[in-house]
């Protein structure tokens, strides 16, 4: 059997279209108001949040806390410039926001901070928790005979944390049809290849294993994601194995573990990055 964890790569060399250019312009407008950031770890993240926020989630972003609405974690909390960017398009606050991130007193801090920021369901940055808060919140509309959805974002890298997997195991058990696992696969961690770091291959089988149903496909084509991560009628929990690029978008940048984190954005960095994003 053919292992779809293997097939479905991500492309490089696909143009972005101009929604794709315009959310990681608003990505760069952050990190040169913060003058810091994970950029490739953001970047690997856009078509996944923005196919998430256009086209699957029920939610209202002039009335964030509805009681109706779908649940989206960003479990890899790192990449949060990513929902930042997507939040703050969609409404839930204002654009001048992104400008502010990480200054003294903002609303927009390097990891998620629920209660603090509209939109954000959960305050992560400590890697492996997400999936067992989107596991409480799927238990949590059974309970209450609810059929909102609960979607958990998380890098590859964070499967390395045994947390993720009792998760996993506890939501096959339950059925949990309600909950989605999203991956970040661009198979690069902060300092080396995932192969090489802690390889996780092979991905799909495993999350098999653990009772879940699977979807794979390229993680920067909206229309594979958009039927990935639709409803299928499986009374399983789900995940989807997005294929990425870290750094996607920014050509010098891409798969370089030393974009992963800039603890320091220069001017000349935000040219690069804007004459880029203008040719790709």
């Amino acid at each position: 059997m053919t292992d779809p964890a293997r097939t479905e790569t991500a492309s490089s060399s696909a143009a972005l279209d101009a929604r794709g250019r315009h959310l990681r312009s608003l990505v760069i407008d952050a990190l040169e108001g913060g003058g810091r950031g994970h950029v490739g770890s953001t970047l690997s993240l856009i078509e996944i949040f923005r196919v998430l926020y256009d086209d699957i989630l029920q939610v209202r972003p002039k009335q964030p806390d509805w009681p109706g609405r779908d649940r989206c974690i960003l479990s890899k909390g790192h990449g949060c410039l990513a929902l930042y960017a997507v939040l703050a398009d969609k409404g839930f606050f204002p654009l001048s926001e992104l400008r502010q991130q990480c200054r003294p007193g903002a609303m927009l801090g390097g990891h998620p901070e629920r209660g603090h920021i509209p939109g954000v369901e959960a305050s992560t940055g400590a890697l492996g928790h997400g999936l067992s808060i989107g596991l409480g919140m799927a238990l949590a509309a059974r309970l209450r005979r609810q059929e909102w959805r609960v979607f958990v974002v998380m890098g590859d890298g964070e499967l390395d944390e045994g947390s993720v997997w009792e998760a996993a195991l506890c939501a096959a058990k339950h059925r949990l049809d309600g909950l989605t696992a999203v991956i970040d696969y661009n198979k690069l961690q902060s300092y080396g290849l995932k192969s090489q770091v802690q390889d996780i291959e092979p991905l799909a089988d495993k999350w098999r294993a653990f009772g879940w149903q699977v979807v794979a496909c390229d993680g920067h084509d909206p229309a594979a994601l958009a039927a990935a991560l639709a409803p299928r009628g499986d009374d399983r929990p789900r995940v989807v194995i997005c294929h990425t690029i870290k750094g996607r978008g920014l050509p010098f940048a891409e798969q370089v573990a030393s974009w992963h984190h800039k603890a320091r954005v220069e001017p000349e960095d935000v040219a690069r990055m804007r004459a880029a994003l203008e040719t790709i």
